[in-house]
């Protein structure tokens, strides 16, 4: 028994001296509860609302006040622009337009019955939907509080238009997350093992007496992971037009371009992982969990940033598949060009540049 005993203590030594086994055991429970407590929630807020008041009447006014003081708007000045719309929704200012018609107060009054319009983004059919029932409750609840009585002297209708996605097609937020966290995971995941492995197998002796520079080896090393990969996102764009149904209503070359610095973008973080690393179990884990679950939080498919507390919402712009996500949403789901997504381009370029810097300081050209 003592030398069983001494054995467990052995073990606890071990542990408690690898820094890596207790951030495994209590530094990811603990970022888990944080991150699935604050971050995964069905609830949407903050919805950006565009109004276009063609009446502005007392019942408009009244109905828009009662909208402001909810806490799930972020109501953008009224107007009467009806162009306006088109264009909040292009450059990301809005994610849904209410359109009072004219004489809405007098219909109302005297008709006993009005429509209003709730125009959606469709390519997030799930917060459509939530947007639109979030609208209808408030307007049930302002008939109730003018008339309390159980029948309604008026019916305020409203009539809902889901703008890029008239059908109602789930798949079409569900395919640009899945895009962003496949070549996410499978590109750093590849890359990262590629320098540890040749470590491994003691050929890294080779590459580092061979007449090739540091930035020509790992060059050499991602370009056939970059060939896979483009083949990998032609195969799920494939699946996506003819077996799931969803449309590419942008430039397939922007796209396939935005794609491929995408996949550069994720071979200079494996690349990075594999010149910090010593071991492929370890590369593998940064790779895998270090990408997948900041992708899936995050990049905004699953769960809306705009839920998420505003540290969360800082922590995401440094997630490259963030903006990859918001540029296939722009090119493949809603037709826009380049001049919408240049933002987006620019900040994965930058991050590319300061991977591939990094990872070539850190590449080692003496085997310690």
């Amino acid at each position: 028994m003592k030398q069983f005993l001494a054995f467990i203590r052995k073990e606890f030594f071990h542990v408690f001296r690898d820094r890596r086994t207790l951030l495994i055991m209590f530094g990811l429970p603990v970022a888990q509860i944080v991150l699935f407590g604050f971050a995964l929630t069905s609830e949407v807020k903050d919805i950006t609302l565009t109004v276009i008041d063609q009446s502005g009447d007392v019942n408009t006014q009244q109905l828009i006040s009662k909208i402001k003081s909810s806490s799930y708007f972020v109501v953008n000045e009224s107007t009467r622009d009806y162009n306006r719309i088109a264009d909040d929704f292009k450059k990301g200012r809005a994610k849904c337009a209410l359109i009072f018609p004219a004489r809405f107060g007098d219909d109302l009054q005297h008709g006993g019955k009005v429509q209003l319009q709730i125009i959606t983004d469709g390519s997030d059919p799930n917060t459509a939907k939530t947007v639109v029932n979030y609208i209808t409750a408030i307007t049930t609840a302002y008939q109730q509080q003018v008339s309390p009585s159980q029948r309604l002297p008026f019916v305020i209708i409203p009539e809902t238009r889901m703008l890029y996605n008239e059908e109602g097609n789930g798949s079409l937020n569900f395919i640009p997350g899945v895009m962003a966290l496949v070549l996410m995971i499978v590109c750093t995941a590849l890359t990262s093992v590629s320098v540890v492995r040749e470590k491994e197998l003691g050929t890294m002796e080779i590459l580092l007496v061979s007449p090739f520079k540091p930035l020509m080896v790992l060059i050499a090393k991602a370009i056939p992971y970059l060939i896979l990969s483009l083949a990998n996102f032609i195969l799920i764009l494939v699946l996506a037009v003819f077996v799931l149904d969803v449309a590419i209503k942008g430039s397939i070359i922007l796209l396939f371009l935005e794609s491929m610095l995408f996949i550069i973008t994720c071979l200079s973080l494996g690349l990075l992982i594999s010149n910090t690393t010593n071991s492929q179990q370890t590369a593998l884990l940064l790779s895998m969990m270090g990408m997948m679950i900041p992708t899936m939080i995050f990049t905004g498919f699953m769960f809306p940033l705009e839920n998420m507390p505003k540290v969360f919402q800082v922590i995401s712009n440094l997630i490259p598949s963030r903006w990859y996500f918001l540029i296939v949403k722009a090119v493949m789901l809603k037709g826009l060009g380049f001049s919408y997504v240049w933002k987006e381009t620019l900040v994965m370029l930058g991050m590319t540049v300061a991977a591939l810097t990094i990872a070539l300081k850190n590449f080692k050209t003496r085997l310690s």
